[in-house]
């Protein structure tokens, strides 16, 4: 049996100038998850990540537990997060109360998740109408495809007994659920929510057979003085 080890990125930087850049916690989540690793002897033998910096960033600091001597982790753009900003504005711009206008950037993370998940809600129902200038709008439909192509492009690449790590986003690992256990579009969005910074989801595939073996594991950051350390944002 083969395996993908989906990883999400570590806590990116919420509120700055950049929001696709890790923070020092993102960097530190890391930096333990692969510490974790090396105490418990794990190799693999190939490593991607999607073009996003904090994806790259990611997948950098767990490069050294690659076997084969990559110089750099595979860029696959199938890899890469949905772009939430023209959702967000497309959402506040046709569907939000208008007695409560509210523009990007929502720096209160509470007030950001509310709107996010109406936002994103909507998108997977198609109720949402971009206009030219929403530049990066991509329909759930073609996210869903680029993602699941991808799944499927790796495990046919990658077989007899191969370990890959994935360095990724929470959109991606819940798509990849869906590909896995059939899951509908509603509950796909909500394991998107579920999914840790540093979090750690397994795939097992191989004689035709796919299924997953472990998901949001969090083994790295569970002694009681690193749970202060575990993030969903």
């Amino acid at each position: 049996m083969s395996e993908l080890i989906l990883v999400r990125h570590g806590q990116a930087s919420f509120g700055a100038e950049s929001y696709d850049k890790l923070s020092p916690l993102g960097e530190e989540q890391v930096q333990i998850l692969a510490q974790h690793w090396q105490t418990l002897e794990e190799q693999f033998d190939h490593i991607y990540c999607g073009e996003l910096l904090r994806q790259k960033e990611t997948a950098q600091q767990l490069l050294p537990l690659v076997k084969a001597a990559q110089g750099a982790p595979t860029i696959h753009s199938g890899l890469n997060e949905y772009d939430g900003t023209p959702i967000i504005n497309i959402y506040l711009r046709d569907h939000h109360p208008a007695d409560s206008p509210l523009s990007l950037p929502i720096l209160d993370r509470k007030a950001f998740q509310k709107v996010f998940e109406a936002a994103t809600s909507m998108w997977i129902r198609g109720e949402l109408e971009p206009r030219s200038e929403d530049e990066g709008f991509e329909l759930w439909s073609d996210f869903q495809a680029r993602v699941h192509g991808t799944i499927d492009e790796l495990m046919a690449t990658h077989s007899k007994g191969s370990r890959v790590v994935l360095s990724t986003s929470g959109g991606v690992i819940a798509l990849a659920l869906q590909r896995v256990l059939g899951l509908p579009d509603a509950q796909v969005i909500a394991a998107n929510w579920m999914v840790n910074n540093s979090s750690v989801t397994r795939i097992r595939y191989g004689g035709g057979r796919v299924s997953l073996t472990l998901f949001n594991g969090l083994s790295h950051l569970e002694s009681p003085k690193l749970r202060d350390k575990i993030t969903y944002r």
